[in-house]
């Protein structure tokens, strides 16, 4: 097969290789070579940009152990940004086709922002458990401990633990992929946890459904966001602080939830077939 060209992107750290294309391969197979830090190019996804009928552009993101996601925040901003900045659209707005819905991005100065959708409370849609009823301060038992967790979507599953020791301090490695691979979550989950500064300001580390901890996580911080004023904890608009860097996110308590911060190109090359 022909060789394959790639730009890497990253958004606060969170990274990504993506590829101009409408061809059919063993995209899974790819991206864990692909993602590979030390034997590939090295990434947290690959995502490509595909041609759609419904929007401006089609993505499809496979996680670096091969699993197809259906929501990426950061993500969806690196191809927003790399569209723009390609002339791939004619305008600084864009419409994107997901597997988790249609979203629109959009440049706000420097940076980019990306309509999210709404989040999803309803345990069989996000999905958890069929049996539970409470998505908020769920009791979950991991490790001998109880881990009070609230549980949505953000076209992709999240559960949100806000402790009050450093976040820094949490041992997410440990704890990180139990909680991915617990039963109660029927396509695994991402997990975060977070410690909440003020009412403006959240400190976060995340655990990403079939990727690890990484260095920043869209969907994760729209998540802790949502959960945080879901429990009161914070304003509409709040900076969620990931070890990769800052993201705003905007949410009125009803609509879309709005996620805003900076995406970049790294690099181009070119992936020997």
């Amino acid at each position: 097969m022909a060789n394959i060209k790639f730009t890497k992107m990253q958004a606060t750290g969170n990274d990504f290789v993506v590829i101009e294309t409408n061809s059919n391969r063993d995209w899974s197979k790819l991206a864990k070579a692909m993602c590979e830090r030390r034997f590939g190019v090295g990434a947290d996804g690959i995502i490509l940009v595909m041609s759609s009928k419904n929007a401006d552009i089609h993505m499809r993101m496979f996680n670096p152990d091969g699993s197809e996601a259906e929501a990426c925040g950061n993500g969806t901003r690196c191809l927003a940004r790399y569209a723009i900045d390609q002339g791939l659209v004619n305008s600084k707005e864009i419409t994107i086709e997901t597997l988790g819905g249609l979203r629109k991005a959009r440049t706000v100065g420097k940076f980019i922002q990306v309509d999210m959708g709404e989040p999803i409370f309803k345990a069989e849609l996000i999905p958890v458990d069929d049996t539970c009823k409470k998505v908020i301060d769920y009791p979950l038992n991991i490790a001998a401990s109880q881990l009070s967790l609230t549980c949505l979507s953000m076209g992709n599953p999240h559960a949100v633990l806000f402790i009050d020791k450093p976040v820094k301090n949490f041992p997410l490695e440990v704890i990180g992929p139990k909680v991915e691979h617990h039963p109660f979550f029927p396509k695994r989950v991402n997990f975060e946890i977070a410690n909440v500064i003020d009412k403006n300001k959240i400190r976060a580390r995340v655990w990403e459904r079939g990727a690890g901890e990484t260095l920043s996580c869209g969907t994760g911080a729209c998540a802790i966001a949502v959960a945080a004023q879901l429990q009161k904890f914070c304003n509409k608009e709040i900076d969620i602080i990931l070890p990769g860097g800052t993201l705003t996110i905007y949410w009125d308590g009803q609509g879309e939830v709005k996620l805003t911060g900076p995406a970049e190109q790294v690099f181009k090359g070119e992936w020997l077939s």
